[in-house]
């Protein structure tokens, strides 16, 4: 077999592939899901129809369908399709791919190049594919479960519309799985399975919109299984239960999806939505997040979102924290849930994180001032003689227990950085420090 043939592996010993890969859309009409990008008269839809497609990145999670469309758009082209796998080739094999689809593009002959998880390839191995793609040597297509926004360069991204998978719903698949039974050809037909509907949505869920991973639990649960005396099949909720085990979720600690349910805990709990807070932190715990990850968000949160408005929130993060650490998990798993309700139920001010910001903005655009003088120690008598300490006024001796004298450096006097809200225990502070505010006003009193 050439590098460049739309031919098939041989299809003698069908019942060796998995069911997910012996079930695979045979054509477009088969094709479950992703309505929005192949529902008809949309423009992939009749891109692949007229056999006029362009460098494309299919992007989605594991079982959607990214490697199925490749090879459905390569059904319906004249080109040659050359399947790449990131994972099993590197440069020397991209180079060899490109000299190739030079040599048929000057005879007149396109090729359709497949990259399969296009993110392992590094910026060095897909700056190989821009010149081909520019000159029209190859039309690209790649599949990826990243975001394409971090991980394929913008070069090439500018080269390719991005299409976006998403999951499939339970009907896709239900569908998916029913066709499977019934299937003689290629799926589990010729069994005399019994499975009611209520199982077959169970699985549907329990697949969390991957299809590979729905057909591998139908597969497994169905050979599991002694046929009765009558030859049939017979699937029960028991044994379904014991076959499923434990939900793989999707997630990955260095990628996107990690990012996206961090981002939503932290709005759950900033919109004070503890169903959804606990939703969230549990799903990451589940997934084999790091507790500890978790709880440094919590303590984050409880300053920057909370603040002052309850000081105690930073003490129940922090004693959450010190909970997951000294009995880990899965104990800890409470103490993190109960300091998420804590967070989502508590008064919230930002006015501390962005006291801190306009501070930090100051000091890296501003001027940097020396300490005034009259706020400096004076532990010897060259620094007494250069007049440090001079002018510095005691709070203590004084009778109001607060002096008018300025602590900022003469360029930012006046400066207001930290705006007390009227939230929880912040309007309290507010009161004080405009008591505080009116004592300055007064006449300096007499040291007591």
């Amino acid at each position: 077999m050439g590098l460049f043939s739309n031919q098939e592996l041989s299809d003698t010993q069908p019942t060796l592939r998995p069911l997910a890969d012996r079930m695979r859309p045979r054509t477009l009409e088969e094709y479950a899901g992703q309505r929005h990008i192949l529902d008809t008269g949309k423009p992939l839809r009749v891109q692949i129809e007229r056999d006029e497609i362009s460098s494309l990145i299919l992007w989605g999670p594991p079982g959607v369908g990214k490697t199925t469309l490749a090879h459905l758009i390569a059904q319906r082209s004249r080109g040659y399709f050359v399947p790449f796998s990131a994972v099993m080739s590197g440069i020397k094999e991209v180079r060899a791919v490109m000299e190739e689809a030079a040599l048929a593009h000057r005879s007149g002959t396109r090729t359709i190049l497949f990259i399969d998880e296009i993110h392992r390839f590094n910026k060095a191995q897909q700056d190989a594919f821009l010149p081909h793609v520019e000159k029209g040597d190859i039309i690209l297509i790649g599949a990826t479960t990243e975001n394409p926004s971090f991980e394929i360069i913008s070069a090439l991204l500018s080269r390719s519309r991005v299409y976006h998978l998403g999951p499939l719903d339970l009907d896709d698949i239900a569908t998916l799985l029913l066709r499977a039974l019934e299937d003689k050809e290629r799926g589990l037909g010729q069994s005399d399975i019994l499975i009611p509907d209520e199982l077959i949505q169970q699985i549907a869920s329990f697949s969390s919109g991957d299809a590979r991973m729905a057909f591998n639990l139908l597969e497994s649960v169905v050979q599991g299984i002694e046929p009765d005396a009558t030859g049939r099949v017979i699937v029960t909720p028991d044994i379904l239960k014991a076959a499923l085990q434990r939900k793989t979720l999707l997630y990955d600690k260095n990628g996107e999806e990690h990012f996206n349910i961090i981002s939503a805990l932290h709005k759950s709990l900033r919109n004070s939505d503890p169903d959804a807070a606990i939703y969230w932190l549990v799903r990451m715990l589940e997934a084999g997040e790091d507790p500890l990850y978790v709880a440094r968000r919590l303590v984050r949160f409880a300053s920057e979102d909370v603040g002052l408005a309850d000081p105690r929130a930073l003490q129940v993060t922090v004693a959450a924290m010190q909970a997951v650490d000294l009995i880990g998990m899965p104990e800890g798993g409470l103490a993190l849930a109960e300091a998420a309700v804590y967070l989502a139920l508590a008064p919230r001010s930002n006015s501390l994180y962005a006291a801190y910001n306009e501070a930090r903005n100051d000091i890296q655009n501003r001027p940097v001032e020396p300490v005034p003088l009259h706020l400096r120690n004076a532990p010897t008598k060259l620094m007494k003689n250069e007049g440090y300490g001079t002018g510095y006024q005691y709070a203590h001796d004084l009778a109001e227990r607060v002096s008018a004298m300025k602590c900022l450096p003469d360029g930012l006097a006046g400066r207001r950085y930290w705006k007390p809200t009227d939230e929880g225990w912040e309007r309290e502070l507010r009161k004080r420090l405009e008591e505080i505010e009116r004592r300055r006003q007064q006449p300096l009193s007499e040291p007591r």
